[in-house]
Parts: C-alpha cells; sequence; structure tokens
C-alpha cells in the first residue's frame, strides 16, 4: 500500500494546506488554544482515503505523552477524501484501536467503542468532504461531532480517546508514515500501514 503524506508547507501563516484541504494551526477546544501538533493524509493503495490533523496544549513527539495528557483538551479531526461505507470504517476503526491498545485500556474503551461504530454504521457512508471532529474535554470527556454538529452524547472513559488515539499512534498503525506527521516528525512518501 503506497502512503503519502502530504504536511505542505502553509498557504497562509496560520493554515497548512494537507490533501487540499485547509487546516487551521490553532484551534479552540474547550477554552483553551490547541496547536497542530501534525497532519497527514491516509492512503489506501493509490487512493486518498482521508486527512488527519492532530491538536495538541503544547508540541509532543511521542504517543506516550500525548496518551497521558489527560488534564487536557486534545482533538482529532478527519476529513473524508472519498466516500467510505460508514458500517467498514466503524469496524475498521474497532479493530486497529484493539490491534493497538493493551488490553486493559481496550477492555475499559468498549462501551465508547461500540456507541462510535454504532453512529458510522447508522450514516451508512461518509462522503468526500464532510469530516469529523474527536474532542477529548476534561471533565467531560470525549465528544464526537460529523460535520459541525455533536452526534453523541459524551464518552466518559478516558480509556476510550486514548485507545482512538492509539489507531494512528499505537505500535501497529493504520499508517506508519501518517504517525510520523500526526507527531510532528520527517514527512516522506513510501511504504507503510495497515487497513484502518
Amino acid at each position: 500500500m503506497m502512503v503519502s503524506l502530504a504536511c505542505l508547507p502553509a498557504a497562509k501563516a496560520d493554515t497548512v494546506d494537507v490533501g487540499g484541504f485547509k487546516y487551521e494551526t490553532v484551534e479552540q477546544v474547550g477554552g483553551s488554544k490547541l496547536q497542530l501538533n501534525g497532519a497527514g493524509v491516509r492512503y489506501k493503495a493509490i487512493f486518498k482515503v482521508y486527512t488527519a490533523g492532530l491538536y495538541l496544549p503544547a508540541k509532543m513527539n511521542s504517543a506516550e505523552q500525548i496518551y497521558a495528557a489527560t488534564n487536557a483538551p486534545r482533538r482529532v479531526h478527519i476529513v473524508m477524501l472519498r466516500e467510505i461505507d460508514g458500517n467498514e470504517l466503524g469496524k475498521l476503526f474497532t479493530q486497529g484501536m484493539e490491534k493497538n491498545s493493551p488490553r486493559e485500556i481496550f477492555a475499559k474503551s468498549i462501551n465508547g467503542t461500540i456507541k462510535m461504530a454504532d453512529l458510522f454504521s447508522k450514516r451508512k457512508k461518509l462522503a468526500s468532504g464532510e469530516s469529523f471532529t474527536v474532542d477529548w474535554l476534561p471533565g467531560t470527556g470525549t465528544v464526537i461531532s460529523v460535520n459541525g454538529k455533536v452526534e453523541l452524547e459524551p464518552i466518559k472513559e478516558p480509556e476510550f480517546y486514548t485507545a482512538l488515539l492509539s489507531l494512528w499512534l499505537g505500535p501497529s498503525p493504520a499508517d506508519n508514515l501518517l504517525k510520523d506527521a500526526l507527531l510532528g516528525k520527517a514527512r516522506s512518501t513510501g511504504r507503510g500501514g495497515n487497513d484502518q
């Protein structure tokens, strides 16, 4: 599977163009300013599937640091670059979370994982240009929005957000080069990744 990261120079000082989508370099989340830690494009074979951007309170370049930042808001923003079946996306995310999370973390995230998979399966499909955002808000939990609209009650367990992040940042991530991009590391093109 070919993977190409699309962290390109900013079109303006406050945006970064990723796969044709402009990510703001700073986002307001839960009353806090978060900065874009990194962003890239997820490819499957030769097809662009989605862009992903990770927002954090400060620059972090290790998954462990990011997992531990439960006392501050965090955001993952995904923009679809092609149509994908919602049920398939939910299944792939669930499999990736289970594969990359320690057993005790995944066990505590199952309630949220089921809710997220159900949300995607009910939508039937996500079209190119549609987006979803997954925010961690301390004291509230994980808030999932689709196309800017909150879709679920907050998922309280912090383990769910950690498990979701592990989909991209874990030992067998959806895409190794996308992982590097989200961690703000060197950008390149080539092979790397799994099916999530």
